[in-house]
């Protein structure tokens, strides 16, 4: 994962262009990946693809031909969707637009106008107090014009037709922890999900943030009912703990998974309630659609201090914090992937245990963790409660109870009830 970032780092990204193919490229080399390209002007909901961008160069050059702000050594420095530039300003001219960093010095910040005609530059607000008051030359040397928005779509097909739909944003530039971190560990989760067995269907997007996401819905009407659960991904390699963020139900099997996990086993980690600002779980959980998906990542949008900025830089996204949000996310898809509803077939009193295996045949002392598990299995399987459901209130971890239901499915114990996606 931290190799595909550093490979895709120096790309310049936007919400269309092809920065984004190039980008799409190369998660295509890795796994498989349909490219789909939605014309400039396409209705997609309430809002109309815009014009396609695409730049070569930018700079802002004293009167002696050095460049003070030049694109070729950090992309941020070009304001995303400015549109072409070519002229001598005085600086008065030139500072309405010029952006620099509110809190540090030394930092580039991001800045976009995606759906208003405007340029501008981004620079260090130490390298703007250096501007002398003289004539500078102004290149933006882009591309403003009908095209299209490109995204990858990834199918893996399951047992079943039931789709855990993931989702992570590739429209930021020179950014690590927003959001290449979140391209890069979908990369590796689709790798892996190709070469196994699953019972869920998984559907991955690589999208430009909102225009995308509403692009793929307006679209795809009608998959939506097919979804059981989703995960947006973004900012999953910075030092903060894990955040998971509810749906807009609150009790989604997602939302019980997530919470399961991360309070069992990662310290620190935070679930939080569903707010309508953030990535693009804005788009999904809109009361039209109301999926279920809800986001994972460590420091949420705006939370930690490199936040859109040049210090959101490889050294920020170490591979042992991507490997842990990995691991967190496969272990919440497991829960989500195991979780069925049984019915216990022999419900009038305890059935025994010993006679078909699955007790021990010297009794007395207190029941170990699996057979605890058992009784609670057998106890609450009524065709109502879920592995989750009992895993929650028993507290005993999902991965023990459903071991253990596996067991008494094959004794005949537990049928599977038809309720079972509950």
């Amino acid at each position: 994962m931290a190799a595909q970032m550093r490979d895709l780092f120096p790309i310049c990204r936007s919400i269309s262009g092809d920065g984004v193919r190039e980008t799409l490229r190369d998660i295509g080399s890795r796994i498989p990946l349909e490219i789909q390209e939605v014309a400039s002007g396409t209705q997609v909901l309430d809002r109309t693809v815009p014009d396609e961008w695409n730049i070569r160069d930018a700079y802002i050059s004293a009167p002696d031909g050095e460049r003070i702000v030049d694109f070729q050594s950090s992309n941020l420095h070009v304001m995303s969707y400015s549109e072409p530039v070519r002229a001598h300003m005085t600086l008065s001219e030139l500072r309405p637009h010029l952006f620099t960093h509110p809190e540090r010095a030394d930092w580039i910040p991001y800045r976009t106008s995606y759906y208003e005609r405007a340029w501008g530059f981004c620079l260090a607000e130490e390298v703007l107090d250096t501007l002398e008051h003289v004539e500078y030359e102004v290149v933006i040397d882009s591309t403003l014009e009908p095209g299209s928005l490109t995204y990858g779509e990834c199918f893996i097909p399951g047992d079943d037709d039931d789709v855990v739909l993931l989702t992570t944003h590739v429209c930021h530039p020179s950014l690590a922890n927003d959001n290449l971190s979140g391209i890069a560990l979908l990369t590796e989760l689709a790798a892996q999900l190709v070469h196994t067995r699953h019972r869920l269907s998984y559907r991955l997007l690589f999208i430009p943030g909102t225009i995308g996401s509403l692009a793929w819905l307006a679209a795809n009407r009608e998959r939506l009912a097919s979804v059981v659960a989703g995960i947006v991904v973004a900012c999953v390699g910075d030092p903060a703990p894990l955040t998971y963020k509810r749906t807009r139900r609150g009790t989604a099997l997602v939302d019980r998974a997530a919470a399961h996990v991360l309070e069992s086993g990662y310290r620190d980690a935070r679930v939080v309630d569903f707010v309508p600002w953030g990535w693009d779980e804005r788009q999904f959980n809109s009361p039209g659609f109301d999926l279920p998906v809800g986001s994972l990542s460590r420091s949420r949008e705006g939370e930690y201090a490199e936040y859109h900025s040049s210090a959101d830089d490889l050294d920020l996204v170490q591979p042992e914090q991507l490997e842990e949000t990995l691991l967190a996310l496969g272990a919440i898809l497991d829960v989500v992937e195991r979780n069925r509803t049984f019915t216990n077939r022999i419900p009038h009193g305890e059935p025994q245990l010993g006679k078909r295996g699955l007790y021990p045949s010297t009794g007395g002392g207190l029941p170990d963790v699996e057979r605890l598990a058992m009784l609670w299995l057998l106890n609450q399987s009524d065709g109502s409660k879920s592995v989750l459901d009992i895993a929650l209130r028993a507290g005993i971890s999902f991965d023990v109870l459903a071991g253990c239901a596996e067991r008494l499915l094959e004794a005949e114990l537990l049928a599977v009830s038809e309720e079972s996606r509950l």
